[in-house]
């Protein structure tokens, strides 16, 4: 009976149909239609209803006649086979008995035990030479009425084959010569009945051949073997050695063993006779199924493995999980039983697996590793001669079948194994693996020689199948204009490039690890190319005319193609010129279009956020309003664009940058003038003037952030880069002249804007501070000067505590020079006013102290070289003086005089020698006058009458010490007065900085008043008994050059000399006006 069984349907060989990809040319690319590429046609795993029936007969008959004790991990109950059975054959019950009742009808098969003596080991030695010459007789005995364990029974198992087993029933090995460990290695086939009466026998034998006294003396070796000789005279010529027996009841084994088993004695002597290693196995001869009848054992197994492997994928699946290959107990029993049965070797049920799993797996999802293993077993087996024609053509037409599905899904790997899968990856992987270890098999080479090599047909079906992902996303994206085209195109060329990042980010590693494909470079190469003929059409298409919408797609494609092209190779990584190169060129009639947007949408953002702010500080940290924050926003999206935009050509480049920088800079001129406007506009709507400068310092804060956002437009714009780029183009400074020029004039002018804002707060704080000042010289002179200044620093506080809070640094800081500058003006003109004014000059002093602490604020306002400016430093002096009382500035006077005599080093009016000293203990200060010289002739004659008058100055400080006078010189100008003079003074007044000894050197006249030679002024302080409490040795001599007082009069004189009611001071500016007058009388000619 024929069926579909025997004459499985072969598929035509489809390595063959891959379509090469011829390569395109640079100028023309191509873009043809996809070629119809023929279907993989999958064969069903499902059988006809007739095939189904003759399969399930099949089954049912190896479970009713299975033979043998079953394996540790298989199902024993037969019934339990037969459920799974009906299950997986899909039967109803009433169909199940009656097939059932059917199959235990049919014919048994003949029961047949395969057994393979293969070795044994450490058997006895029966020679002479202690060795022997084994052979085996092996059969089965068919015990009939004998009951087991019965004496008969123990003694049958004792007898040997020859006396238990018909001779024609009777196997004998080969006799393997002189060995005590033979290995034979031959299999017999022994058929029995009944297993539960049925045992199996084997004995072993030693040949004994007849030989001569003589050969057997030369075999001697030992005294065991002349035991041996005598032995062998007692026995009847030719009689072989009883070696061992193994006995077995077939009703124990296991429908396959392999094992060692202990030889036997007959009898009690030698019971260590060694092993013999035996393969059993329980297989049937004349199956009365059709199937079997009809079909190769293989072929059989083959459909069965399908049927049950199909029914555990179905089971899996319907269960929503994936099958792990792995066969419940039921099926690994029953074909465990139909294989042992049927007698198939471990190659062809290795076959019949390859077969079955390999045909599913192009119908059914189940893991590809599946089919690892029995492409492992075929090769380690693989022997080609042992297969028949028809099975060597049906093993070739798996493999190319198999190797044409696994292209395919190869080709569509995008849709078969998507990423949103976790194990899409593993899975690729796994089916790569397997196609790699099929065509590396000895068999898949000798079946199919014609066949390409692996890495070449898979890498036509991922350009193949590239190329239909393409045609098939570009179906997906149909356009109804020039600007649904545009979007389309747009759409089309991100799936492209999200595609191209999978194959780098994950199927590289696959396709490289697996075959050393690169499939990225593959893509990108085949992509592109029909990217670009697309662009093209369309670039094309748009032509010159391009609107506001248009280039908003225009240039969005223009983004994606430069990613896009970023992708592949650089210029020195090919060789290959690339259809994408210098695709820039397509854009260049959208760029002012992109211009023109990137400023109109800048605008229109700018002017809504003004509009939309109500100048009030985002926050306590935060000083500026929300426009601040939106234009920040707008001019990042500009720099940002022309990032974006890169244009290639450095001199269209450069035109480019010079337009986003005007535009920025007329963005931000715009700005300023919108945000006045608003907060005029909400300052008439305001009463509170409070509320005005709030919005006024929100208006120059949004300024000042403004300029920051400007002065880092180079970095932005990547200027450096640029000038790198447009060296060789431009002309030198070109650069320079235009964009550094835009951006300073931009700068320039919000720098005005801000100082304007910043004067303009300023002018409201200094009327008041003006006012403070003017009312400290009203205030009582009863009020201490700490104690007037209290009104103008809490105004101070107030306003700039307020002005910190709403400015940020920079422009505080801008504040507090405007109000420190005009705050010195103020003070010098009130100053001035009241310079006879001891009590206001304090105020002032004490004003101008407070006011640097509170502009320095400890560091975080003005520093200190912004507040100690020239007009700073005058006016400090001038208060110091002012405040000073008659007495203090006389002091100062005698101090200032000290300091011009130490910084006096030419003696052109002449010197006077002394010596001086302080005793401590008599209070007495020792002056020794020695002598003058070089002094100035004054009279008409050439010559002087000099003397010298002695006074300790201040005069307040030695009040009852009266002035000393030396003797006079007639017509001298170096006179010798080796004089002294003692004052009784005590050493405290003497110790002050102030503290002098004045040695007036006059020229005495008779008639009128005497004329001035010079002053010299020798500080007590440092004079030898008053630096320390030690009495002073030796006293040196000291040489003071001679000095007249300032010619343009001293500001302390004209200060004390403002004091019209102060007796003192006038006194004291009388002396030393006299003496100036005197001076200015005699001033000799300077010195060379």
């Amino acid at each position: 009976m024929a069926t579909h069984l025997s004459h499985p349907q072969r598929r035509p060989p489809l390595l063959r149909q891959a379509i090469k990809i011829r390569r395109r040319r640079v100028r023309d690319p191509p873009d043809p239609p996809p070629r119809a590429t023929p279907e993989v046609q999958v064969q069903s795993h499902h059988f006809s209803p007739e095939e189904r029936d003759l399969l399930y007969e099949e089954a049912l008959y190896t479970v009713l006649h299975r033979l043998g004790q079953p394996e540790p991990n298989h199902v024993k109950e037969a019934s339990e086979l037969l459920s799974y059975l009906q299950e997986a054959f899909q039967v109803q019950p009433e169909e199940h008995q009656q097939m059932l009742q059917r199959v235990r009808e049919l014919e048994k098969p003949i029961f047949c035990l395969k057994a393979t003596v293969k070795q044994a080991k450490g058997i006895l030695g029966k020679d002479v030479s202690g060795f022997s010459d084994p052979y085996c007789l092996l059969g089965i005995e068919q015990r009939v009425g004998v009951p087991e364990g019965s004496p008969t029974s123990r003694r049958r198992q004792k007898a040997v084959v020859k006396h238990t087993i018909p001779e024609e029933e009777t196997h004998r090995t080969q006799v393997k010569s002189q060995t005590l460990n033979p290995v034979w290695d031959e299999t017999f086939i022994l058929e029995f009945e009944d297993i539960a009466n049925a045992s199996f026998h084997l004995d072993m034998w030693d040949l004994d051949t007849v030989e001569s006294v003589r050969q057997k003396l030369g075999e001697l070796t030992d005294l065991h073997g002349l035991r041996r000789i005598f032995k062998e005279a007692r026995k009847d010529k030719g009689q072989d050695d009883f070696l061992g027996n193994v006995v077995l009841r077939l009703q124990d084994l296991r429908s396959r063993e392999d094992q060692w088993f202990p030889l036997e004695p007959c009898t009690e002597t030698y019971p260590d006779r060694g092993q013999c290693h035996l393969q059993f196995q329980f297989i049937h001869k004349r199956r009365a199924t059709v199937a079997s009848r009809s079909q190769p054992s293989y072929t059989v197994h083959f459909h069965l493995l399908q049927q049950l492997v199909s029914h555990e994928v179905t089971q899996h699946q319907a269960g929503s999980t994936s099958w792990d290959a792995s066969l419940s107990p039921q099926a690994v029993t029953i074909l465990f039983l139909h294989a042992t049965q049927k007698d198939l070797s471990d190659f062809h049920q290795s076959m019949a697996q390859w077969l079955a799993y390999s045909r599913l797996y192009q119908s059914l999802e189940f893991p590809s590793s599946c089919l690892l293993h029995p492409i492992t077993s075929i090769e380690y087996q693989w022997i080609q001669g042992r297969l028949k024609a028809e099975q060597r053509e049906e093993l070739a037409s798996s493999f190319t079948s198999l190797l044409a599905y696994g292209l395919s899904l190869i080709r569509k790997f995008r849709s078969v194994f998507p990423l949103s899968v976790s194990d899409s990856p593993s899975r690729l992987q796994s089916l790569l693996r397997v196609l790699v270890q099929m065509c590396k098999m000895k068999a898949f080479g000798e079946l199919c020689p014609d066949s390409a090599p692996l890495p070449q047909l898979v890498s036509e079906a991922l350009r193949m199948g590239t190329v239909e992902w393409f045609h098939l996303m570009q179906q997906h994206h149909q356009p109804m204009g020039i600007l649904e085209a545009g979007k389309a195109l747009l759409n089309l060329v991100q799936d492209i490039l999200g595609d191209l990042y999978q194959c780098r980010r994950t199927w590289n590693k696959i396709f490289h690890n697996v075959l050393k494909i690169d499939l990225f470079s593959m893509a990108f190469l085949e992509l592109q190319w029909l990217v670009a003929k697309k662009v093209q059409d369309h670039t094309a298409a748009v032509g010159n005319l391009v609107s506001p919408d248009i280039g908003e797609s225009l240039f969005q494609l223009y983004v994606l193609l430069k990613e896009l092209r970023q992708l592949g190779p650089g210029p020195s990584d090919s060789c290959e010129v690339l259809a994408l190169d210098g695709f820039h060129r397509w854009f260049q009639p959208a760029i002012p279009s992109w211009l023109q947007k990137t400023y109109s949408v800048a605008l229109e953002r700018v002017q809504r956020a003004v509009q939309m702010d109500s100048l009030v500080p985002l926050g306590d940290l935060t000083k500026h309003s929300t426009s601040a924050v939106d234009l920040s926003t707008c001019f990042a999206q500009i720099s940002h664009t022309a990032r974006q935009l890169d244009w290639p050509d450095p001199e269209e480049a450069f035109m480019i940058t010079v337009k986003f920088v005007e535009d920025t800079c007329r963005l931000a001129l715009v700005y300023c003038s919108l945000i006045k406007t608003r907060a005029r506009e909400l300052s008439a709507v305001q009463k509170d003037q409070g509320q005005a400068a709030d919005m006024l310092c929100v208006v120059v804060n949004n300024m000042e952030q403004l300029r920051l956002i400007i002065d880092k437009l180079p970095a932005q714009l990547a200027w450096e880069a640029l000038e790198q780029r447009v060296g060789a183009v431009l002309e030198q400074g070109q650069l320079q002249n235009t964009l550094h020029a835009q951006l300073q004039g931009a700068l320039a002018g919000l720098g005005h804007e801000i100082r304007t804002g910043v004067r303009t707060l300023a002018e409201q704080l200094e009327v008041g501070i003006a006012t403070h000042i003017q009312k400290l010289i009203g205030v009582k002179e009863s009020v201490l000067p700490e104690d007037a200044i209290l009104p103008l620093m809490k105004f101070l506080e107030v306003k700039l505590c307020y002005m910190n809070t709403n400015l940020v640094q920079e422009n505080f800081s801008s504040l507090l020079t405007l109000l420190w500058t005009h705050t010195l003006t103020v003070l010098v003109e009130v100053a001035s006013s009241q310079r006879s004014s001891t009590l206001a000059s304090s105020r002032l002093k004490a004003a101008l102290q407070n006011l640097e602490i509170c502009f320095h604020a400890e560091g975080c306002g003005l520093p200190p070289e912004a507040l100690h400016t020239d007009t700073f430093q005058a006016l400090q002096r001038d208060l110091d003086l002012q405040a000073a009382s008659s007495r203090e500035l006389i002091q100062k006077y005698f101090c200032s005089r000290l300091q011009q005599q130490a910084e006096t080093t030419t003696e052109r009016l002449g010197a006077v020698t002394v010596k001086a000293s302080y005793r401590a203990s008599e209070q007495k200060l020792r002056v020794e006058l020695l002598s003058a010289s070089s002094l100035l002739p004054l009279d008409s004659n050439g010559s002087s009458d000099p003397f010298v008058r002695l006074t300790l100055e201040p005069r307040h400080e030695f009040p009852e010490l009266a002035a000393r006078e030396t003797q006079k010189h007639k017509k001298e100008l170096h006179p010798l007065f080796d004089e002294t003079f003692e004052f009784l003074v005590s050493a405290e007044p003497c110790q002050t900085d102030w503290a002098c000894l004045l040695l007036t050197v006059l020229d005495h006249d008779t008639l009128g008043a005497d004329d001035l030679e010079g002053e010299a002024f020798l500080p007590l302080c440092r004079v030898p008994g008053l630096t320390g409490c030690a009495e002073p040795g030796e006293v040196p001599q000291l040489r003071l050059p001679l000095t007249y007082p300032a010619p343009n009069g001293d500001p302390i004189l004209r200060l004390l000399e403002s004091r019209k009611g102060d007796r003192e001071a006038q006194a004291f500016v009388k002396l030393r006006r006299q003496r100036a007058k005197q001076a200015s009388q005699h001033t000799p000619p300077a010195g060379p």
